[in-house]
């Protein structure tokens, strides 16, 4: 089996993501390599990039946070976009952490607001469960409703069910 040089692979996957998009046909053409290695060489490529770009994400402390809130402060989307970029970040992250930022010195509610909110929340969950519980019910009754009608149509006698004139007749 031939093995590849990883310079020779890293510039065959480069060729294949974007911006150029080569596609595997003609890079099989080109090299002979086979189809199949080049498709899991651009698989793993696109696998070891998003772990790149998620890293960043997930690896920035408040700090960093706080300032790539103000480096990207005067920017318009189109430089945001670029710097985002090239930072692996995105642009609604970006934006989610200014606004975060812009309430880090909001006041607080009082502490009898946040005591009602939570009595609030405690009423809404309480009349979530009983309205599931009376969902329950209903589909049940309406079960129960629909076998009956059903036992009835079985049961019937068909003879019981049509009106006799045997007694009218004299």
């Amino acid at each position: 089996m031939n093995q590849c040089s990883e310079e020779l692979k890293a510039s065959l996957v480069a060729r294949m993501l974007p911006p150029n998009n080569v596609s595997v046909s003609a890079l099989v053409r080109e090299t002979g390599i086979p189809k199949d290695t080049l498709y899991t060489w651009r698989r793993h490529a696109h696998v070891a990039g998003a772990r790149a770009q998620a890293q960043p994400l997930e690896g920035l402390c408040s700090e960093e946070r706080f300032n790539v809130v103000l480096e990207t402060a005067s920017l318009n989307e189109l430089e945001l976009g670029e710097y985002c970029r090239r930072k692996g970040l995105f642009a609604q992250q970006v934006q989610a952490w200014r606004a975060t930022c812009q309430q880090a010195h909001a006041p607080l509610a009082p502490s009898a607001d946040r005591q009602l909110v939570r009595q609030q929340a405690k009423q809404i969950h309480d009349l979530e469960a009983q309205l599931r519980r009376k969902d329950k019910a209903l589909a049940e009754a309406a079960a129960l409703l629909l076998l009956q009608k059903k036992v009835r149509s079985l049961w019937e006698d068909p003879e019981d069910a049509r009106p006799t004139l045997r007694s009218a007749k004299p």
